[in-house]
């Protein structure tokens, strides 16, 4: 086969029709990409997806915070660490000195009466929530270098624990059902609402890439019941109004998700992407499992990669790429974004050896 772009690759990866190699793909902390730039591997500026000739690129133009004319108020603020409120209501500690999801501090919705206070907000559809520019640039400089271009941003899991947080959140699905069945409708229309005025104005991506991490270590946070009773209806319209449009859905699930697969893939998810492993994922038994229905992207245990050693980079490599590439569904990616402390000598010598082994 002749070599493909990067957009009829993926394009053929979502479908698991033949391609001429496994795709490629990466997530990186953003200290990563200063920490190239200082060592002088990259140009300041300089995109880490066209750097590494990535076959996606992506773009995330919505805000989704309950108040847009909120200013961030530094509530704390130590050599170390910033606690900072947000428009949601939330108090968040972020690190000052590494990149890392913040602690959650406090949060103002704790309640359905809590959440009636700051609905309406939510409800009425605002332009301003949009990056109309953002969104527009970035789909011509994908179309100008043949990517596969993707819309991206939260489901409705991932858009309620921020203004609640995960306890509230889980305490809701238990104790208060409908006052969780709200949100996730308002978030569903929201986002839905939002896509349909940016894709009339700017013109539709090449795919949507949601990111709904709803797992932790050995464990979804909800059983499967829940998930199909709460979460799944949205995730079927969500999807469902991609495809509608002929838009393949690749879905980011970090943490311990397999009990859940059997309703995402019935919801119409086309790619399960991280699969991270030292949560408890099995990228091989996942492809076993549900290869012939779902691609894959992930599932590389990103600490073989921070070890910096190649034979251990190998081994990871050699178990897993000749397997999961056999139905055309897979693309390279670690599970989990690459820290600075992957030099970049290891960080080349990964995609080229994944790449080698992922020809067909």
């Amino acid at each position: 086969m002749r070599e493909l772009t990067s957009y009829e690759r993926i394009s053929r990866i979502l479908k698991r029709q033949p391609a001429d190699c496994v795709g490629l793909y990466e997530h990186f902390w953003p200290d990563t990409h200063k920490h190239y730039e200082d060592s002088g591997f990259v140009a300041k500026g300089e995109y880490l997806e066209d750097h590494f000739d990535l076959d996606l690129r992506m773009c995330w133009p919505f805000g989704t915070v309950a108040d847009l004319d909120f200013k961030e108020e530094i509530l704390e603020e130590t050599e170390e660490t910033i606690l900072i409120r947000d428009g949601n209501g939330a108090v968040l500690r972020h690190h000052k000195k590494h990149d890392s999801t913040p602690e959650h501090v406090d949060f103002a919705v704790k309640t359905r009466s809590d959440w009636e206070a700051v609905r309406e907000k939510l409800v009425k559809v605002d332009s301003r929530r949009i990056n109309f520019q953002a969104y527009r640039e970035a789909k011509a400089h994908a179309k100008a270098k043949n990517k596969f271009f993707c819309w991206s941003g939260v489901n409705v899991f991932e858009m309620m624990h921020p203004i609640c947080g995960h306890e509230h959140m889980l305490m809701g699905m238990a104790l208060d059902p409908d006052w969780i069945h709200d949100m996730v409708k308002v978030y569903g229309d929201l986002t839905l609402q939002l896509q349909e005025i940016l894709f009339a104005q700017e013109g539709e991506p090449d795919g949507i890439w949601y990111y709904e991490d709803m797992g932790f270590k050995n464990r979804p946070f909800m059983s499967p019941d829940m998930y199909k009773e709460m979460i799944f209806p949205a995730h079927k319209r969500t999807v469902g109004f991609a495809h509608e449009r002929k838009l393949p859905v690749i879905m980011h699930i970090c943490g311990f998700v397999e009990p859940l697969l059997p309703g995402i893939v019935e919801a119409g998810v086309d790619c399960l992407q991280a699969i991270e492993i030292k949560a408890g994922m099995d990228l091989l038994r996942i492809y076993k499992d549900y290869g012939d229905v779902l691609s894959l992207m992930g599932g590389i245990d990103v600490r073989a990669l921070y070890s910096n050693d190649r034979a251990t980079i190998d081994r990871e490599l050699e178990a897993k790429i000749p397997i999961v590439k056999q139905g055309y569904g897979y693309c390279l990616h670690s599970d989990h974004s690459i820290p600075k402390t992957v030099e970049y000598d290891t960080l080349r010598y990964f995609m080229e050896k994944g790449l080698e082994l992922g020809r067909y």
